[in-house]
């Protein structure tokens, strides 16, 4: 079986558009179509069901796509490897991170990779429902590793980079912002800000709230968390977020009965880890130091 059936198929199933796949590929559309009927042929089944404007997945595609996406790993290993061998690390990586990235200064972290690994070539991406849709793309090897503040599943390397009490924080002359401490049900009650839907902290949160037979009425759904402070000080509601983060006009205070911590990990896929240039990549990030920027 021609190796380059299966990235063709691969690279399909990750863009679901024909069009959008040849570009990625650097093949002509005509050239990735005819592989994709070669290889079903091949197998003997449908991998593919095709639209003018789709392509979707048939439940044989679905069960295929991890075992073919593993093949074409190791052989981009391979070819890596031998190229490696004489001319050092290179590579593409594709690496999940935030819209804000509060703990650590990553732009200074990759500008120094760039400089140690010059034929690395590091893609950066961003998920629109957070630390969910970034470990999902992880599992599903449509990115090497990722940012997550989840608790990462089975089947991934992770590493554990901060670990950060939670604190809430209230508009400065708000009813409770001389008391110093508060506890998750009086805050149920008031207005929340808090991130997008699929974001750990808002996942953590409401897991928690829910363990507690709480619930609450977030007003306004923020995608950076570090802009969070910004609508709690101009009244908007109240809200929780990672202690240390900077928040002008708000109070801040402790919570009483809230013990779990707000836990920043790096996770990367169990075929990629094994590949230098990301296996590199994740070193850096995991020496780099950690801090509130």
């Amino acid at each position: 079986m021609d190796i380059r059936l299966l990235e063709y198929f691969v690279v399909v199933a990750d863009e679901r558009n024909v069009t959008r796949a040849a570009q990625r590929l650097y093949a002509a559309q005509s050239t990735v179509s005819a592989g994709l009927r070669s290889l079903e042929q091949e197998l003997g089944v449908a991998l593919l069901e095709r639209t003018t404007r789709s392509v979707s997945l048939t439940p044989a595609g679905e069960d295929l796509l991890v075992p073919a996406r593993s093949i074409v790993d190791e052989w981009a290993g391979m070819r890596e490897a031998a190229s490696e061998s004489t001319a050092g690390i290179r590579g593409r990586v594709s690496m999940g991170t935030f819209t804000a990235m509060p703990l650590m200064d990553l732009p200074r972290v990759l500008g120094q990779f760039r400089r140690d690994f010059p034929l690395v070539d590091v893609h950066l991406t961003a998920s629109p429902s957070g630390s969910t849709g970034l470990v999902d793309d992880v599992l599903q090897g449509r990115l090497d590793l990722a940012f997550t503040t989840v608790p990462p599943p089975v089947g991934l390397m992770a590493h554990e980079l901060a670990q950060v009490p939670y604190v809430a924080l209230v508009p400065e002359g708000h009813p409770l912002a001389g008391v110093g401490e508060v506890d998750l049900a009086t805050l149920a009650g008031q207005p929340w800000v808090d991130v997008l839907p699929g974001y750990g902290n808002r996942v953590q949160i409401d897991r928690v709230l829910a363990q507690r037979g709480l619930s609450r009425r977030v007003v306004a759904e923020i995608e950076a968390m570090p802009s969070i402070p910004e609508y709690v000080a101009a009244g908007l509601g109240v809200a929780l977020i990672p202690e240390g983060l900077e928040s002008p006009g708000c109070a801040t205070l402790s919570i009483t009965d809230l013990p779990e911590r707000w836990v920043l990990s790096l996770v990367v896929g169990a075929s990629a880890a094994r590949r230098r240039h990301v296996d590199a990549l994740r070193r850096a990030i995991a020496m780099a130091p950690v801090r509130l920027v």
